[in-house]
């Protein structure tokens, strides 16, 4: 019989939905839940132990209502903080998210790399250790923006962004002492891809945006290697910790990124 455990992707939001994409076309049969803790949204401004306690628990509670065979934190700043605590308390493989400097310092000409993330991301020592093994040779400068995660989330809503938005949010990074020399750019958090061309469209000179989706999707692969997967492709399932306005209005969104169902948790 197929096997139809599915794999279950987590975020604080629709961020995840970035890493969501290259792993179905890896692998288009396997099924997929979504979750994105809507409640607890947003994490980047978030206490980190107020993290570092909610995320486990979650994951516990998912765990025990969807059976997956593999769980994907989707989420940087949620992967820097929780994810040793997630992998010692559930017995399945957990697969993180972090940023993609050692990508980033490989396509670097300039040796000047910017980090841009949630403010709980970029502060972490997580990253302080990413940029001492695999950008050793390069400044790399870090930026964290709230706004936007929020303005991902809107796009995916149908919202229109605000004039400037994207050009203020990269002027954080690009305006910084050295930020002249940057010419990769990583996406340090998952709702950020989804923005990409917006941010390079508002980009002065052009820029290189990198994040870890492909390398996910590869891991997620490696992990499952000769599992059985249903016959068909399946819809998948979008679960929100709170469901209200906000949340329905993403239903368009996530439809067409082959979650057609919403239900609370």
């Amino acid at each position: 019989m197929a096997d139809i455990r599915p794999i279950l992707f987590f975020d604080s939001g629709v961020g995840g939905l970035s890493i969501v994409a290259p792993a179905r076309a890896a692998l288009p049969r396997a099924p997929f839940v979504y979750v994105a803790d809507s409640a607890g949204f947003p994490y980047g401004t978030r206490d980190e132990a107020d993290i570092a306690a909610r995320v486990p628990v979650l994951l516990g509670r998912l765990a025990e209502r969807y059976r997956p065979r593999l769980i994907v934190i989707a989420c940087n700043t949620a992967s820097t903080i929780a994810l040793p605590a997630v992998r010692a308390a559930l017995d399945l493989p957990v697969v993180g998210t972090v940023p993609a400097i050692k990508p980033a310092a490989a396509m670097s000409k300039t040796r000047t790399i910017g980090v841009l993330g949630t403010d709980a991301t970029v502060r972490q020592a997580y990253v302080d250790d990413l940029a001492a093994r695999f950008a050793s040779d390069c400044t790399v400068l870090r930026h964290g923006s709230a706004a936007l995660v929020e303005l991902a989330e809107a796009k995916l809503r149908g919202e229109a962004p605000v004039a400037g938005a994207f050009a203020a949010v990269l002027d954080g990074l690009l305006g910084q002492p050295g930020g002249e020399a940057i010419d990769v750019v990583v996406n340090a958090c998952t709702h950020f891809p989804l923005v990409e061309a917006e941010l390079a469209a508002a980009a002065t000179r052009p820029l290189r945006f990198v994040d870890g989706g492909e390398g996910i999707a590869r891991r997620i692969v490696a992990l499952t290697q000769g599992q059985d997967w249903p016959d068909a492709p399946t819809a998948g399932v979008a679960v929100f910790t709170r469901l209200g306005e906000r949340e329905a209005a993403l239903a368009p969104a996530l439809t067409g990124r082959g979650f057609p169902w919403i239900e609370p948790l």
